[in-house]
């Protein structure tokens, strides 16, 4: 399959933002999230022993910091999960480049405009909580909300572009219609990842929904009566205080951990189904291209299930499920390599022709 440098952009762009929004997950769940976890459970236990004592200075000052460590945690989850989902989009946009109706010079120059704003939106993101409103001329949003807001402007003119460009290939002539991108005869990499890709969305759903069946609704409701358990302490001067904020941080723990774990099984698998599509663009042997989808696959399965079981294991769980994350990180750069290699052997072979 010759494919357009376009399309071989967004391909290679898409896993590097994949990569990025991977490492950015590792990174913020060792040094922000469980460390902040900790923290919000003491400033809560901060803010009920003010309440007990009839200070509402001090409980105002514990809850303003645990709405700063919300806001801190909120926005690394935004600017993680968006650097993802753009690598998504990417691919997507590199399966539909042959029924875009531009030539290559304009696909490759909103390949790269998208990838700019794919890249300043999440980097925005990440910033706002570090820069606030300081130097705003509004009260209410700052400099990098503006920012990130303006890059999501800019992905979403440069997919709409690409819409109109299919649009115009619709109208073309039946005698212009161009292949299509979708392996021809699919190998068995592309095999084992279209289907190891279905699976584990089907696992993510089915998780999900014993979990809401079974469980969500309920962590909920134990969730109410635990708050409400920890104002009556409060107000009685109980010293049971410390134990109702655990229970109150194992139940947020516990949600936090399933729905984690639901995600994750979605998103690797939607990984694991676009890599399969784009197994020709992939220039290795056959044999490391089931070697790699196999490692992928098993790093899919293997963090999912041990961030499930992080609970009842505690640190070891935790450190399988990094193995796993590892692993994908590990056949990711691999397939990276292998389209940096089929990059180079398609322009040689342009420039010999």
């Amino acid at each position: 399959m010759r494919a357009s440098s376009a399309e071989r952009l967004f391909i290679a762009g898409g896993i590097i933002l994949i990569l990025a929004g991977m490492i950015l997950g590792d990174i913020f769940a060792v040094f922000i999230l469980h460390p902040n976890a900790d923290r919000i459970a003491a400033q809560l236990r901060a803010a009920t022993n003010a309440v007990s004592e009839q200070r509402p200075d001090h409980a105002l000052a514990s809850f303003n910091g645990i709405g700063r460590m919300l806001e801190n945690r909120g926005t690394k989850v935004d600017a993680h999960a968006h650097i993802g989902d753009f690598g998504y989009i990417a691919f997507v946009l590199a399966l539909i480049q042959p029924w875009v109706a531009f030539g290559a010079d304009r696909k490759r120059s909103l390949a790269i405009v998208f990838f700019i704003g794919a890249t300043v939106l999440p980097v925005g993101v990440f910033l706002i909580y570090y820069v606030g409103v300081a130097r705003s001329p509004w009260k209410f949003i700052g400099w990098a909300s503006v920012v990130a807001d303006l890059a999501g402007a800019v992905v979403v003119l440069i997919c709409a572009v690409e819409l109109v460009g299919v649009w115009r290939f619709v109208a073309q002539p039946h005698s212009q219609q161009a292949s299509s991108p979708l392996p021809a005869s699919s190998s068995l990499a592309s095999r084992l990842l279209l289907s190891g890709g279905v699976l584990l969305i089907v696992a993510g759903f089915l998780f999900g929904s014993y979990y809401a069946a079974f469980s969500l609704y309920n962590d909920e409701e134990q969730e109410t009566k635990v708050l409400a358990r920890l104002l009556r302490s409060a107000f009685a001067h109980d010293s049971s205080v410390a134990n109702v904020v655990n229970e109150y941080d194992m139940l947020q723990a516990e949600k936090a951990i399933n729905i984690a774990a639901h995600a994750h099984f979605i998103e690797f698998g939607v990984i694991a189904f676009l890599l399969g599509l784009i197994q020709p663009l992939v220039f290795l042997s056959e044999t490391w291209k089931i070697r790699w989808a196999v490692i992928l696959l098993s790093g899919s399965f293997v963090l999912p299930v041990f961030v499930a079981m992080e609970l009842k294991l505690g640190l070891l769980a935790g450190g399988i499920a990094d193995c796993g994350g590892a692993l994908v990180i590990i056949s990711l750069c691999a397939m990276l390599a292998g389209i940096a290699r089929s990059t180079g052997r398609l322009d040689a072979s342009a420039r010999i022709a």
